[in-house]
C-alpha cells in the first residue's frame, strides 16, 4: 500500500494575495484609527465632565450665598439640625441633586450638612481661599468621599464676609455618566469601521485587476527580473511617460546615447538635444527599424507606444554591422575590379606572348615596363603626397574601384597630408564615405571625373572631394547630411543614409565642419575641416612642383580591346571641370 500522503499544516499568518492582504491592511487601519478617535474623545470628555460638574457646584454654591436671610440667619442663631440655615440648606440640595450643601462661619465650623450628626463640627477641607473672599471650585476627598466642589464667600447685607458655602457634586456620578457614554462611542466608531471596510474593499478589487491578483512577493520578484533583464540585455531600453520625460534607462542605452542617470525625469529635447536621435525618440518621426546617428555610433531604433500614453523606445547598435555592410561593399568593387585587371591582364599577356612570337623582344621588353611602371606609378604617386599609410592605400584601392567603374580619379596638386594625423582611421572614414558617393554620383556618366584634395594647414586638416556629377540642389544641402536621407537604392546588406551622417558627425566630434556645395564646372564639392586633426608640426616638406595627374584615366574604349598604357595626362589645378 502506498503511504498516505501528508497532513497539510495549517499555515498562519498574512494571506498571499495583495487583494487580501490589502484589504486586511485597510480594515485593521480603519480599526485603528476609530479606536484611537474614541480614546482621544474620551480623555477630552473625562475632563469636560469634571469641569461641568466642578462649575455646578460652584453654580450652586453662589446661588445658596445668594439666599436671602442665610447670612442673618448664620449670625443670630447657633449650629442645629433643625436650624433655619439647616432647613434652607438641605432644600436647595434636594432641589439641585447635589451631595451636599454646607455653610459654615468664619471659625469653619459647619452650620448645615446633609448628616446632622456633622452640623457643628469643624470642615474636613481648608476653606481658606473662600473665606479670605475667592470662589474656588476642584475635586477634593471629604467626610462623604470624592467630590467636584464649589467654595464661595458668605456675605451679610454690608458685604462682609461672614463665612462661606460649600457644595459637592457626587464624583461618582460623573463617572457613571462617562461610562454611560462609551458604549455610544463605540457605537459610533463601529459604524465608522464598517462604513471604512465597505469602502475599502472596492479600492482593493481595483488593486486586484491592475496587479492582476498577483502576490507582493510575486511584484517584487517581476521588478527584480525585469532590472536584472533590463540591465543585462544588449539592447538600450528608454521609456518615456505620457509627458514625453525619460522614465527609465538601462545600462546600454546611457552608453549608446552617451547619456547618464541624470536625464530622468527630463525631457527628451533637454536630455538628449535637437537631432534625429531625439525626434525618433520622441514619435516625431515614424517607422519601424529607423536609422539615426548618434555621435560615432549608428542605432537603429523602434518605439513602441504603452497604454498608459507613453512609450517604449529600443536601441541596438548597427556600427560594428554598418561598418562591416560598408567593408563588404567596398570588397565588392575590388572584386569588379580584380576581376577587369584580369581581363587586362590577359590582354596584356596576349599582347605579350604576341611579341615574343613575331621576335619584338624590343618592344616587349618596353611593353612591360610600360605596364609595371604604369602601376608603380600610381602607388608612388599617392605615397609621395600623403603618408599616412592606411589613407594612402585607401586612395590606392579606390583608384581600382574607380578603373572599373570607368571614373578618372585626379589626386589635386597641392594635396600634400604628412604622417602626424591623431586619428587616422577617422580620416580614413570620411574620405572613403565621400569618395565613394562621388564615384556613385559619377558612375555612368561621359568624362566622370572625381578630384581629391587633401592637405595640412598647421594642425588642421582640410579634405575636399569634388565630382562631375549632376549636383545637389541647394534646398538639399542641409538635408543630405540627415540619418537615413539618400536618393540611392539600398544595398543588400542594409540601408542608406548613414556615410554623410558619419562624415558629419566625426568632424563635429573632433570641433570641425563638414559642408556640400556647387563645384567649379558642374557637380558637387564636400569640405570637411578637422582643426587639430594632426600633431604638432615639424619641419614641413615642400610640395613637389610636378601637376596633378590622374590616378585613373577614364577609358573611352574597354579595355579587354586596346591594351592600355598609362594615357593620364598632366592637368594643372586651375583648368576648369
Amino acid at each position: 500500500m502506498s503511504p498516505p500522503p501528508p497532513a497539510r499544516r495549517l499555515r498562519l499568518g498574512l494571506p498571499r494575495r495583495m487583494f487580501s492582504q490589502v484589504l486586511l491592511m485597510q480594515v485593521a487601519i480603519a480599526a485603528g484609527v476609530a479606536v484611537l478617535a474614541t480614546g482621544l474623545f474620551l480623555a477630552p470628555l473625562g475632563h469636560l465632565l469634571d469641569e461641568q460638574a466642578m462649575r455646578q457646584a460652584l453654580a450652586i454654591a453662589q446661588t445658596t450665598a445668594a439666599q436671602p436671610g442665610i447670612a442673618e440667619d448664620l449670625q443670630s442663631t447657633r449650629p442645629s439640625p433643625d436650624g433655619p440655615v439647616q432647613a434652607q440648606a438641605e432644600r436647595i440640595r434636594k432641589a439641585s441633586r447635589a451631595e451636599y450643601v454646607v455653610v459654615m462661619n468664619m471659625h469653619k465650623v459647619r452650620w448645615s450638612h446633609r448628616d446632622p450628626r456633622q452640623i457643628g463640627k469643624v470642615v474636613s477641607t481648608d476653606p481658606s481661599e473662600a473665606l479670605a473672599g475667592k470662589e474656588v471650585m476642584g475635586i477634593d476627598s471629604g467626610t462623604l468621599g470624592r467630590s467636584a466642589r464649589g467654595k464661595v464667600p458668605l456675605r451679610d447685607a454690608h458685604g462682609r464676609i461672614i463665612g462661606a458655602v460649600s457644595v459637592g457634586i457626587e464624583y461618582d456620578s460623573v463617572r457613571a455618566r462617562l461610562i454611560h457614554a462609551i458604549p455610544e462611542l463605540f457605537a459610533y466608531a463601529g459604524a465608522a469601521l464598517a462604513i471604512g471596510a465597505l469602502a475599502a474593499y472596492p479600492v482593493s478589487r481595483r488593486v486586484q485587476r491592475q496587479t492582476r491578483d498577483l502576490a507582493f512577493s510575486d511584484i517584487s520578484a517581476l521588478l527584480a527580473e525585469r532590472e536584472a533583464m533590463l540591465h543585462g540585455i544588449r539592447e538600450g531600453v528608454v521609456a518615456l511617460d505620457r509627458g514625453g520625460r525619460v522614465r527609465l534607462l538601462n545600462d546600454e542605452a546611457q552608453r549608446l546615447l552617451g547619456i547618464g542617470d541624470e536625464a530622468v525625469g527630463r525631457s527628451l529635447d533637454a536630455a538628449l538635444g535637437e537631432g534625429r536621435t531625439t525626434d525618433v525618440l520622441a514619435g516625431r518621426v515614424l517607422g519601424t527599424d529607423l536609422l539615426t546617428v548618434r555621435g560615432h555610433r549608428v542605432l537603429v531604433a523602434n518605439r513602441m507606444p504603452t497604454d498608459d500614453g507613453g512609450a517604449v523606445a529600443t536601441l541596438r547598435d548597427r556600427t560594428e554591422l554598418e561598418q562591416l555592410g560598408r567593408e563588404l561593399d567596398s570588397t565588392r568593387g575590388l572584386i569588379d575590379a580584380l576581376r577587369a585587371q584580369d581581363h587586362e591582364h590577359a590582354n596584356r599577356m596576349h599582347t605579350l606572348l604576341g611579341l615574343l612570337e613575331l621576335e619584338m623582344y624590343d618592344d616587349a621588353v618596353e611593353f612591360v615596363g610600360e605596364v609595371v611602371g604604369d602601376h608603380r606609378a600610381t602607388a608612388e604617386q599617392v605615397a609621395e603626397k600623403i603618408h599616412d599609410p592606411l589613407l594612402a592605400a585607401l586612395l590606392v584601392g579606390k583608384a581600382a574601384v574607380a578603373a572599373e567603374r570607368g571614373v578618372a580619379l585626379w589626386i589635386a596638386d597641392a594635396t600634400l597630408l604628412p604622417n602626424r594625423l591623431i586619428d587616422p582611421r577617422g580620416l580614413v572614414t570620411i574620405v572613403g564615405n565621400l569618395v565613394d558617393n562621388a564615384l556613385d554620383a559619377v558612375a555612368g556618366t561621359p568624362h566622370a571625373r572625381v578630384d581629391v584634395d587633401l592637405r595640412a594647414e598647421g594642425r588642421t586638416a582640410v579634405i575636399q572631394v569634388r565630382d562631375t556629377g549632376p549636383g545637389i540642389p541647394a534646398e538639399r544641402w542641409e538635408l543630405i547630411f540627415t540619418d537615413g536621407w539618400s536618393t540611392k537604392q539600398p544595398p543588400a546588406h542594409g540601408k542608406r543614409g548613414i556615410g554623410l551622417a558619419m562624415v558629419r558627425r566625426l568632424a563635429e566630434r573632433q570641433g570641425g565642419s563638414a559642408r556640400v556645395g556647387d563645384a567649379d564646372g558642374g557637380g558637387a564639392e564636400f569640405t570637411v575641416v578637422l582643426p587639430e586633426a594632426l600633431e604638432e608640426p615639424g619641419p614641413a616638406p615642400e610640395p613637389p612642383a610636378a601637376a596633378g595627374r590622374a590616378l585613373v584615366p577614364a577609358r573611352e574604349t574597354p579595355a579587354h580591346l586596346t591594351p592600355l598604357t598609362d594615357t593620364s595626362v598632366p592637368i594643372p589645378e586651375e583648368e576648369p571641370r
